[in-house]
């Protein structure tokens, strides 16, 4: 499969994902607002994923996806099918304890990861003890997702990427329907969110299961075995559990220390890292995903050349879309969070708080993209040292940025401290790149670059020039916002389209493939 097939199927299916993801978002905003039930739930919500993206996605996923390529490669099927069951059998070995653990000491572990919530008193103080609660009931989540990862892996080196991609849709949709369900029965609407992450660990495995007998890798429970090849993905996964999750790290960091400012602070970084998450997603997460088997098999193929140039096409497709998505966030946060969330308990002073988190994540959202394909290469190589030395070195200057911006921006802070650590990890990526030889761009790729840091660039004075002139439509009800937002994008998307064109950021033969394939 292509790079560019399997970009469009992993990010299609994401962007799927994620506008589920908003529905479940807006019904969460209009339900509990920026208080203590939603700053306890989102701390509950980032524990499990935290280690999920750490352990069960992150340093496992480049670790086992080249290993169980060169298995395929190898001995095929039945061989990748044999180490993918050791791998399971070795994972669950370690996350059932884990998650044992971590439900006797939740009050510890809370203590830990949201230290400003347990000095509280009166009402706030409730926020520990949900806090505590919700964790419990969601921390299973990680076994259920330690499962689905692998699985997905094994899909993915067999390029079956549609089942995994589609993982996340699963549980938006059973989250959305817990709280519809159940909202109203629970003592409050965080009961249900929790409960319905729980749900949803079970609905995607159920998902994973179904599609891997449907590809014919289909796994047994075996007992846990560690011979040399399970010894050697460990060694691999040790420092990638810091290289793969150097942005989980950064975001642990920013959760810990928005527990220290004042309430609200943790809800308007959650839902101002929701909205980032969608460009995100769709494009760093499924060139991540997508680029790594595909540039593994090449790097075992010895076409080294040829990796080098999917990796710039990958650069390539994936600023095209974020630097446009970076610019329209930084312009119009505030009409756009206005839209999507303002309703219910959720007012204006909720929209500009967020807004102003909104922008300062923004800045990153290319550095986070270029982190994802920039890491790659190394890890195609069974390389988890190298990254894992400039994640560290980015994880430390997140705490350092975050500890001198909080005092004056508070929260926003915060938020900037994130994409500025992810530009730090970039620098060092493309100097270690340069320095193994991994590099190599095709002829133009810094005009085409330019060009499309220019479009963006005029996009964003664009519809931030816009904005005012549809001030009455925003203070009006939800359809006229609405219809003022969309003509907002909508213009802002045909200024970007005709601009990058125009100043040489997509090949003139790139634009006809497209426009073949659409037709097509």
């Amino acid at each position: 499969m292509s790079l560019a097939r399997a970009l469009a199927t992993v990010g299609g299916l994401t962007l799927v994902s994620r506008i589920a993801g908003f529905v479940r978002d807006v019904l969460t905003a209009g339900l509990l607002g920026a208080g203590p039930v939603a700053d306890a739930f989102f701390v509950a919500l980032r524990l499990p994923n935290l280690f999920r993206r750490l352990f069960a996605e992150g340093a496992f996923a480049v670790a086992f996806v080249p290993m169980v390529s060169g298995e395929l490669k190898a001995g095929g099927r039945p061989a990748a099918v044999a180490f993918a069951e050791e791998a399971l059998a070795a994972m669950l070995a370690v996350v059932v304890p884990l998650t044992v653990l971590a439900l006797i000491f939740m009050p510890a572990v809370i203590s830990v990861l949201a230290p400003g919530f347990g000095g509280e008193a009166g009402a706030a103080a409730d926020r520990f003890d949900l806090a505590v609660l919700f964790s419990r009931i969601t921390f299973p989540y990680l076994m259920l997702m330690t499962v689905v990862a692998l699985m997905g892996g094994l899909l993915n080196a067999v390029d079956r990427f549609a089942p995994f991609a589609a993982a996340p849709i699963v549980f938006n949709l059973t989250v959305i329907a817990s709280l519809l369900a159940l909202g109203g029965v629970l003592a409050t609407p965080g009961h249900a969110l929790s409960w319905g992450v729980a749900a949803a660990g079970a609905t995607q495995l159920l998902l994973l299961a179904v599609a891997c007998r449907s590809a014919g890798v289909e796994l047994r429970l075996v007992w846990p075995r560690f011979g040399p090849k399970i010894r050697r993905l460990g060694r691999l996964m040790a420092p990638g559990v810091v290289g793969a999750g150097a942005l989980q790290l950064n975001i642990f960091v920013g959760t810990l220390l928005a527990s220290l400012l004042p309430t609200g602070a943790i809800s308007y970084l959650y839902f101002a890292d929701r909205l980032y998450q969608l460009p995100l997603g769709v494009i760093g997460i499924a060139l991540g995903t997508a680029l790594l088997p595909l540039l593994s098999r090449r790097i075992i193929a010895g076409e080294t050349a040829g990796a080098a140039q999917t990796q710039a096409r990958a650069i390539e497709y994936g600023l095209l879309l974020a630097l446009p998505a970076t610019a329209g966030l930084i312009a119009i946060p505030g009409p756009i969070l206005q839209v999507l969330f303002e309703r219910g308990a959720w007012g204006p002073v909720e929209t500009a708080a967020t807004a102003a988190a909104l922008a300062g994540f923004a800045v990153g959202i290319p550095g986070y993209i270029l982190v994802k394909v920039l890491a790659t290469p190394f890890f195609a190589r069974s390389d988890t040292v190298t990254p894992v030395r400039y994640a560290i070195a980015a994880a430390i200057a997140n705490i350092a940025f975050s500890l001198a911006l909080m005092g004056p921006f508070a929260h926003v802070g915060l938020a900037l401290a994130t994409s500025a650590a992810a530009w730090l990890n970039v620098a060092l990526l493309l100097r270690g790149q340069a320095r193994h030889g991994y590099w190599g761009a095709a002829p133009g790729f810094a005009r085409r670059i330019a060009g499309m840091a220019g479009a963006s660039a005029l996009m964003g004075v664009a519809v931030w020039g816009a904005e005012p002139a549809l001030a009455d439509w925003f203070a009006a009800g939800l359809a006229a916002r609405a219809a003022a937002l969309a003509l907002l994008v909508g213009g802002g998307a045909v200024v970007y389209a005709v601009a990058v064109v125009l100043l040489g950021g997509i090949a003139r033969a790139d634009l006809a493939r497209l426009l073949r394939r659409r037709r097509r």
